[in-house]
């Protein structure tokens, strides 16, 4: 284990979230000079708060202690789920109407955190599957396996696919 390497993914999960050293400490009942020590490789968390951490970032004690590299228990993410994740943004938008707070929150939060129009892609055919390309590759990253048939059955433009299917031989 890499303890630079430890910290540096730490450092990079709390600023991806969005927290400062402080906030996260608060969050685990520590000192923020514990964070600080974590994110510079001078000490690895204690076991005692792992779990915590872990549920703090998001990730498993796996993930952190592995430096954000796949522990070799990869799981499957079905394309079909990646599709209805989206389809549930449109179900929002229905359900609470598009001037709602709640949905403009919810779009305006994912447009700044992805610096994109995410109703411009949900609302083109061609820019949605390059949008589930993206999620395809990004779980790919994770250590997540793709079928490339489950690919195919919702993918249908032959550049994505084969951008998949690089990625999947590079990653599973």
């Amino acid at each position: 284990m890499n303890a630079i390497k430890v910290g540096s993914y730490i450092k990079f999960k709390r600023k991806e979230l969005g927290i400062t050293q402080i906030e996260l400490s608060e969050k685990l009942n520590i000192s923020f000079q514990a964070v600080s020590k974590w994110e510079t490789g001078t000490t690895i968390p204690d076991t005692s708060i792992l779990l915590e951490l872990s549920e703090v970032l998001g990730v498993s004690v796996d993930r952190i202690l592995l430096a954000g590299k796949d522990s070799g228990r990869n799981q499957s993410i079905s394309i079909k789920s990646i599709i209805e994740g989206f389809d549930h943004i449109l179900k929002v938008k229905e359900c609470f109407g598009e001037h709602s707070t709640f949905y403009k929150g919810m779009i305006e939060g994912i447009n700044t955190k992805m610096n994109m129009e995410i109703e411009d892609y949900l609302n083109n055919p061609y820019h949605l599957e390059v949008l589930y390309t993206e999620v395809i590759i990004q779980f790919l990253i994770e250590g997540y396996k793709v079928n490339m048939i489950d690919a195919e059955t919702y993918i249908k433009n032959d550049k994505m696919l084969k951008i998949i299917k690089n990625k999947i031989a590079k990653y599973n």
